[in-house]
């Protein structure tokens, strides 16, 4: 996907026009991912932004642009994974102050249920779920993105949707067994 000539990047480089196209279409697409990976708007935005500043400099060397969405979900999809491993090595630090409000979620309570319930998860089953059920890519293009085998895409769904059955109560265990059958 990505040759190893590489021209100089700057201001005014001919690509810019079709990456700023790519950007204006897929922008919407990928936050809406990186959401559903971390589970906060804030978050997401700095996981779409830094996604497509490796993009964007990786632009100039990308040889098949047809690809594009898949390369790009990738890269947002590693940079939630590194993010998620740098974080465990972070330390909270305790203040005297509250800290700030999170915004009002928007959408229906059931939506905002699964997305609680998908917090809760592991990193890895996350990201197999999102991939799996909501971007609904098959198990070897999940597979492909996370650069794991197919049976491990399977095994983590498999654990990932019986701990939000588990977590969701028998109502919603009811909605995912119909939802992932044909899968």
């Amino acid at each position: 996907m990505i040759s190893r000539s590489r021209p100089s990047t700057g201001p005014g480089s001919p690509w810019d026009g079709e990456f700023a196209r790519y950007f204006g279409e897929r922008a919407h697409s990928l936050r809406s991912t990186a959401f559903l990976l971390c589970g906060d708007w804030h978050q997401a935005e700095d996981l779409t932004q830094a996604a497509l500043l490796k993009l964007y400099l990786a632009w100039p060397r990308l040889s098949r642009h047809d690809a594009l969405d898949a390369y790009a979900r990738k890269v947002v999809l590693r940079t939630f994974l590194a993010e998620h491993r740098r974080s465990r090595w972070k330390r909270e630090r305790l203040t005297d102050t509250p800290p700030e409000l999170p915004a009002e979620a928007t959408g229906s309570d059931q939506d905002m249920l699964v997305r609680q319930a998908l917090a809760v998860l592991a990193p890895k089953q996350r990201a197999v779920l999102v991939l799996r059920y909501f971007e609904d890519l098959s198990v070897e293009e999940t597979a492909q993105a996370l650069g794991c085998s197919a049976g491990t895409v399977k095994s983590q769904a498999s654990r990932g949707l019986a701990t939000l059955r588990n977590r969701l109560g028998p109502h919603y265990a009811l909605t995912f067994s119909a939802t992932t059958e044909g899968r």
